[in-house]
């Protein structure tokens, strides 16, 4: 078995130590990049940007006391680039002007010493938690060498370009799980902040209410330093235990129909979490079969990204992925009745939730309830494709309608395929959950978990 790619932190350690060069690190993404495992991970390659910063080396004075400290960061094709056209997935953008500016979350990332390296493959137009791509090719999930199975989505190639060393972090946005559930099935950590802590602007929207900006990253150390960029913010990092912290099982709904595998996982690290003196408390949590009846129009994401795409459906349907384009159209049949009555019941059920999670620190759920399905079968199949989508999205998406805080963390046995520990709460509780997050990720790293 390879030795484990290192995190953003251990990186940072080896350049302080001497034991490593900033430029042999940037050789090494580069060559990751370039393998036929990251194959359809990215759409504008990283090797020009990474070929220009290692002919430059006296650029990379002052880095190391920067957060990112020079290292290589993708950037999911929904961003705005200066210089680039940002295609969001599509090949229906194709005509659009290269834009002329970085997007304040690539700004972020530039600023804090990130070396932009890359625009990832996606889900086109984000609109999908399976992850393929009819235009571009799919990503492949780098956990099984035997079968091709999906990354997840929407931010594909975002978890594959850190699965595979060739990036520290991968900039993506989360509308209903996009970071989480790639995170979950690649064997990472993806975090979905409060969405009003980072900018949305110069990123193309699927649905204005939902859309979260955010990385996936290889440790949740990682995911501190990186929101911390994003969100221009510090996080508190003291004063939280895993010891005699109050946590709920979410039953309804978020348990239903689990893999054994999946299950088993989930389990074990129940017990890991409680013999390290965390109490856990399993909670009926009636309010989540709510969200069924309430999106049963389509929900936000399909009326705000029909209002986006209304005209380029109207010219270019027949360009779009139909799998996109239908669930695009169901806006089409929402009234602004119906949307402000959307509103109106969610303000009203984030009220209730709210209510319910005040005793608790945070709640635990499987991120998704399957491991990475292999990928044929999804490509050619509707139906499949269908079903796939709606249970990889269940769990994560309603933290998305709490306007909450959510981590992905892995929690499988050493050697098995991915599954994801999800941890989440109300909004504003970002944090807490990021200081328990620590505590558990060693807490599982000690029983023998992947970290």
């Amino acid at each position: 078995m390879p030795d484990p790619i290192p995190d953003l932190q251990q990186l940072r350690q080896a350049l302080a130590g001497g034991q490593s060069q900033r430029l042999q690190l940037l050789e090494q993404a580069l060559q990751a990049s370039s393998q036929r495992s990251a194959r359809h991970a990215y759409l504008l390659s990283p090797q020009a940007e990474l070929e220009q910063a290692l002919s430059h080396p006296s650029q990379d004075a002052g880095l190391d006391n920067l957060p990112l400290a020079g290292m290589p960061v993708s950037v999911k094709d929904l961003f705005d680039v200066a210089g680039q056209r940002t295609l969001a997935g599509s090949v229906v953008l194709g005509g659009a002007a290269p834009a002329t500016a970085d997007c304040p979350a690539v700004a972020r990332l530039r600023a804090a010493g990130g070396l932009i390296a890359g625009r990832t493959n996606m889900t086109e137009f984000a609109f999908s938690g399976v992850g393929i791509n009819p235009h571009y090719g799919t990503p492949v999930n780098p956990s099984d060498p035997q079968v091709e199975r999906i990354p997840g989505g929407s931010s594909s190639g975002a978890a594959v370009s850190v699965a595979l060393g060739a990036a520290v972090a991968g900039l993506g946005s989360d509308t209903g799980g996009s970071l989480r559930i790639p995170a979950a099935l690649c064997g990472l950590v993806g975090f979905k902040s409060t969405a009003r802590l980072v900018p949305t602007t110069g990123a193309v929207p699927l649905s204005t209410t939902l859309d979260t900006v955010g990385a996936i990253t290889r440790s949740v150390s990682d995911a501190i330093v990186v929101h911390e960029v994003l969100a221009a913010r510090q996080v508190q990092r003291a004063g939280r235990s895993l010891r005699g912290a109050q946590l709920a099982v979410a039953r309804t709904w978020m348990l239903d129909d689990m893999e054994p595998a999946v299950a088993a996982a989930f389990e074990a690290s129940l017990r890991i979490l409680s013999e390290a003196g965390a109490h856990i408390q399993q909670l009926e949590m009636s309010e989540i079969a709510e969200l069924g009846p309430m999106n049963a129009g389509g929900g936000f994401s399909a009326a705000e990204s029909h209002a986006w795409h209304r005209k380029l459906l109207a010219e270019q349907g027949q360009r779009y992925d139909p799998r996109v384009a239908q669930r695009m159209l169901r806006g089409a049949q929402m009234s602004a009745a119906d949307y402000l009555d959307l509103v109106a019941a969610r303000g009203a059920w984030i009220e209730r939730m709210e209510q319910k999670l005040t005793p608790f620190d945070a709640v635990l759920s499987p991120t998704v309830p399957m491991l990475a399905p292999p990928m044929a079968a999804l490509e050619c199949d509707d139906a499949h494709f269908f079903k796939t989508n709606a249970l990889l999205l269940r769990n994560p998406s309603v933290v998305n309608m709490l306007d909450g805080c959510a981590i992905s963390l892995p929690c499988h046995e050493a050697g098995a395929l991915p599954v994801g520990l999800m941890l989440w709460h109300g909004p504003l509780h970002d944090d807490v959950l990021l200081q328990l997050a620590l505590q558990i990720e060693a807490a599982l790293a000690s029983a023998g978990r992947p970290r």
